[in-house]
């Protein structure tokens, strides 16, 4: 029971992540239809961004509200002197220089940051788990289980099955439901969301009302930008800061904003979640299709038991998974589970 808690926790965790970062790409294409190429790496400047504040300066704290609105200055700037250009000519314009973006923002990142990982660590408050589940394996699954908040005693785990739950990912889990809360009161309880889908859908009526279009589209994009550099800033510290971390989550986000459903935040948040439970659960469950067969009652021979193919476990396939699901959802709902947009 403690290992489907914790796993089931692991999971919802890394969806929370992929959910920050989806929401700001998100963001940026409901309100503007560009789909930022460079989004991941306004992850990872944000990481390195909040690692350099927090050494150098005041630590981690201010370098989580420091970072953020450096890198959404950047976003905002970069779609003032160079998207702006390119937006009139269409989607292809647009993905490519963004594109371009991307690989500028990761030489630049290598050139002064180096290549090696650097030890971003969280603050003494986060560091540590949030609380542990204690399970004493001799009594009942549920009854031998309770939660210490913090870290149990060495006396306790001594006796019993420790299973902490580090605070980081909680932290990140917190940030990410008030992240949500945050943009969906923006977006349909405010002026500043009413004026932004006016700017979308009525452009000219907006502007004849006294609303400069183009900047509210740099705001948003650098509103969108500022909310990869948030997620950089905690991811950077839960897991690795390291110029490849842009590439290991980029392609999962685009899938995560397709499968949501493009535009749809509460879309990108159930498909964030739904991807990192599979993905959670199939790490942890390395089971090979042999086994599977096998429990079904299926008699293999020595030939199929050896088979390269049915000796792959889910753990080997887990990376797969979310392009698989990406595919599945493109063949039978093609705007995504709980998309609208026709385009």
């Amino acid at each position: 029971m403690e290992f489907f808690l914790i796993s089931m926790l692991n999971g919802l965790s890394y969806g929370l992540l992929l959910f920050m970062l989806s929401s700001g790409l998100t963001l940026i294409f409901s309100m503007m239809g560009v789909l930022n190429f460079a989004h991941a790496s306004f992850y990872m400047l944000g990481a390195y961004l909040g690692y350099t504040v927090a050494r150098d300066f005041t630590g981690f704290w201010l370098g989580l509200i420091v970072a953020p609105l450096l890198v959404g200055a950047l976003g905002a700037l970069f779609e003032r002197l160079a998207l702006r250009k390119v937006h009139a000519h269409g989607h292809v314009p647009e993905l490519l220089i963004t594109f371009g973006l991307s690989y500028i923002i990761l030489e630049l990142v290598q050139l002064i940051w180096g290549r090696l990982p650097l030890e971003f660590r969280p603050p003494e408050l986060l560091q540590g788990p949030v609380f542990t589940l204690v399970h004493d394996s001799g009594v009942n699954a549920l009854s031998g289980m309770h939660l210490v908040w913090g870290r149990a005693s060495a006396e306790a785990c001594a006796v019993a099955a420790c299973s902490p739950f580090p605070a980081t990912r909680g932290f990140m889990m917190v940030v990410a439901l008030l992240m949500l809360v945050a943009l969906w009161l923006m977006l349909t309880k405010s002026r500043i969301g009413l004026v932004i889908r006016a700017s979308l859908s009525h452009p000219e009526m907006a502007e004849a009302l006294g609303h400069n279009v183009p900047r509210v589209f740099m705001l948003v994009f650098g509103a969108g930008a500022a909310l990869a550099g948030l997620a950089g800033v905690i991811g950077g510290s839960t897991f690795v800061t390291e110029p490849a971390m842009a590439a290991t989550v980029g392609s999962v986000i685009f899938v995560v904003v397709v499968v949501g459903g493009l535009g749809s935040l509460s879309g990108a948040f159930l498909a964030s979640v739904l991807i990192g439970v599979i993905q959670t659960f199939a790490v942890a469950f390395d089971y090979s299709l042999v086994h599977l067969l096998q429990a079904l009652g299926m008699e293999l021979s020595a030939a199929a038991r050896n088979h390269s193919i049915l000796k792959l476990t889910l753990a080997q396939v887990a990376p797969i998974l979310p392009y698989l699901f990406l595919v599945l959802v493109l063949i039978f709902r093609p705007k995504g589970l709980l998309g609208t947009r026709e385009e």
